[in-house]
């Protein structure tokens, strides 16, 4: 079976979902009528969505990291406060989550979604460029092109049962070889770009305010010449 290759799933000059696009991902998807799905497995999902107005839900129907690309989306958690989750900001929403989700018109962001087998970790937990950040492991020096670089992340949400993380990560400028992509990973770059070179030899630059998904097991090199910083969540199996 192909390997897939990599999908973007916004760049910065794209325009907002098609209002018809209406991919749900199940009976009680809360954005079906605006979703579009660029990527899926028997388990996962991603890709982009548009949401205006309100809606009510008494148990999310799934896991879903959403990073808002344009407007603003409000999120009402029973018993915490209320979450605002403005543009190149994340927010993890755990499956069995009640709560109530706000938003202007013009409001559109990507996904990636846990639709089968994830924990119920009721909550919505928030991903923004301030959170702290502690040193993380650089990339093996059996794959790197050069210094190994300085990274840091802070790791927010994890799921153990799907082996789902999400969180914020950065790192000073390196280069490493074409290897298979060892997680399933959605990445929004929040500083810098990185060029990302596939199996086939093309580039394809990832730029500040854009969004990536890269399927497990998907060729790739990553170059990067300047500091990178990135929204992530990435997953060791996505069935």
């Amino acid at each position: 079976m192909t390997t897939p290759a990599l999908v973007m799933l916004h760049r910065a000059v794209s325009a907002p979902p098609a209002s018809t696009a209406g991919q749900g991902l199940g009976p009680a998807d809360p954005f079906a009528a605006g979703r579009e799905v660029v990527w899926r497995s028997d388990a996962a999902a991603a890709g982009r969505a548009a949401f205006a107005g309100a809606v009510e839900i008494d148990a999310f129907p799934h896991t879903e990291t959403l990073v808002v690309l344009a407007g603003a989306l409000t999120l009402s958690v029973e018993g915490a406060p209320a979450l605002t989750v403005g543009a190149h900001a994340a927010v993890v929403i755990g499956r069995g989550t009640k709560l109530r989700v706000e938003a202007a018109p013009g409001t559109f962001f990507a996904f990636h979604a846990q639709i089968a087998g994830a924990c119920a970790l009721p909550g919505a937990t928030l991903i923004t460029r301030n959170l702290p950040l502690s040193p993380s492991t650089p990339p093996a020096p059996e794959v790197l092109l050069g210094p190994a670089p300085q990274c840091r992340s802070h790791n927010v949400f994890t799921d153990e049962a799907v082996q789902l993380r999400a969180g914020l990560w950065d790192s000073t400028p390196y280069a490493r070889i074409s290897r298979p992509h060892r997680l399933a990973e959605l990445m929004h770059i929040l500083e810098g770009a990185v060029d990302l070179t596939i199996a086939d030899g093309t580039v394809v630059t990832v730029a500040q305010g854009e969004t990536v998904f890269v399927p497990q097991g998907a060729p790739c090199a990553w170059t990067s010449r300047v500091h990178v910083a990135k929204v992530y969540v990435v997953q060791e199996s996505v069935g």
